[in-house]
């Protein structure tokens, strides 16, 4: 069956409507995703004839949003490949799953001469929990090289692998150049050496399918506004017996088993680390944006993206001046680029007067820019819901940039 991007695009409302008086080119999924009116429904008839807070209640209304929140859980870790729902725990975001794992996890299993090892392709947000977490407990934050074109120097990371590394962080996908990680590899090393391994899947899971069972890692932290739901649920998965065995994040309501004056006892895994009243709807709404990427096929969205990405990559080569940073082989629908002459937020800037929209900056890679020798790029990050009209309206817009600044 062929892929109907022009059906699909319909189901995303924002696709029909215009910015800076022409159709809008939405080329900032990396950033975050669109969302189709499947999930807008969702969160709609939640709020308008279904909310009520969850766990506590016992009145029906409490009662069936406690089970559609529930359901949800189940969704997710079908969706990800995981045995166990209670390995789901549900968080706002990527950046919040990894700071709970430095937190909770951290604080118990790092101490002073540990060793942490990253690599150079890492997002702000799998570094700086890392370092906060060294300068308190006087550990060494250790990073893998990449070579020049963005690809993981596996050698190197085992060079850095030795008795005091107690962790190994890594993406599976660059945000910022798409180069996919060989995480099962990268897992079984760390396994042999009784390394626990986190993994940053934030541009992994919207893209791909994900098995987390099959790849092995300890933790595996995603954002559900990056998979097309809203904005405030994302999700850690994290093993059963390392999320027994570690501390709550967060102290408050609906985590506890038993509170008194003398002492209080915590509610077990997940709702440990999910304490006060969660973003309801907006778990209501991620579980809509599964059912709707399941609808399609992770399968089938990742061989289409890759047909988009090779379609893209002719396209960028043919603007004069334009250089792609990042070139891995294994890699995801994601264009990082740089244009003689202009800086990318005036890139940015120029095709945004034309209706497309990507992402110009550092990326929350700071180091990443720093490693691949520029400042800033430019970044065109694709999805299902693109078309190559996209691809020609933006491959346009950088030709009349380029002439602009020659």
């Amino acid at each position: 069956m062929s892929f109907d991007v022009q059906k699909i695009r319909r189901d995303f409302p924002i696709l029909g409507t215009e910015m800076r008086g022409k159709p809008l080119a939405y080329l900032d999924t990396g950033a975050s995703a669109q969302k189709p009116k499947a999930v807008i429904d969702a969160m709609s008839d939640f709020y308008s004839s279904r909310y009520a807070n969850i766990h506590r209640g016992v009145y029906q209304l409490s009662a069936d949003a406690t089970r559609d929140y529930e359901a949800v859980r189940g969704k997710v870790a079908r969706f990800i490949g995981a045995s166990d729902e209670r390995e789901v725990v549900f968080v706002r975001n990527a950046t919040e799953a990894i700071n709970l794992v430095a937190r909770s996890w951290g604080e118990e299993n790092i101490a002073e001469g540990d060793e942490i090892v990253l690599t150079w392709m890492e997002h702000h947000a799998n570094i700086v929990p890392w370092q906060m977490l060294a300068e308190r407990k006087g550990a060494r934050i250790r990073v893998a090289e990449i070579d020049d074109d963005g690809v993981l120097d596996v050698n190197h990371l085992l060079s850095l692998l030795g008795p005091r590394t107690k962790l190994l962080a890594f993406t599976h996908v660059s945000n910022a150049l798409g180069t996919i990680n060989p995480v099962a590899e990268l897992v079984r090393i760390a396994k042999e050496r009784g390394i626990t391994t986190l993994v940053d899947g934030a541009q992994a899971v919207p893209h791909q399918p994900v098995d987390v069972d099959g790849l092995g890692a300890d933790f595996y932290a995603f954002s559900g506004h990056k998979v097309f739901g809203p904005s405030g649920a994302g999700v850690l998965h994290g093993r059963h017996a390392l999320l027994e065995a570690m501390p709550p994040f967060l102290g408050g309501g609906d985590m506890i088993e038993i509170v008194s004056f003398d002492g209080t006892t915590f509610a077990p895994v997940p709702q440990k680390f999910e304490a006060g009243t969660p973003d309801i709807a907006s778990v209501i709404g991620f579980g809509a944006a599964i059912d709707y990427l399941e609808g399609i096929g992770m399968d089938a969205i990742a061989a289409y993206e890759h047909e988009l990405l090779e379609y893209a990559t002719q396209g960028l080569e043919t603007v004069p001046g334009l250089r792609i940073v990042g070139r891995a082989k294994e890699k995801a629908a994601v264009l990082s680029f740089v244009l003689e002459d202009a800086h990318p937020h005036d890139i940015g800037t120029c095709l945004d007067g034309e209706g497309v929209a990507i992402r110009a900056g550092h990326h929350c890679a700071q180091p990443l820019m720093k490693r691949m020798g520029v400042p800033a790029t430019a970044r065109a990050s694709l999805a299902f819901y693109n078309d190559r009209e996209d691809i020609d309206r933006l491959v346009d817009a950088l030709e009349k940039t380029a002439e602009l600044f020659s």
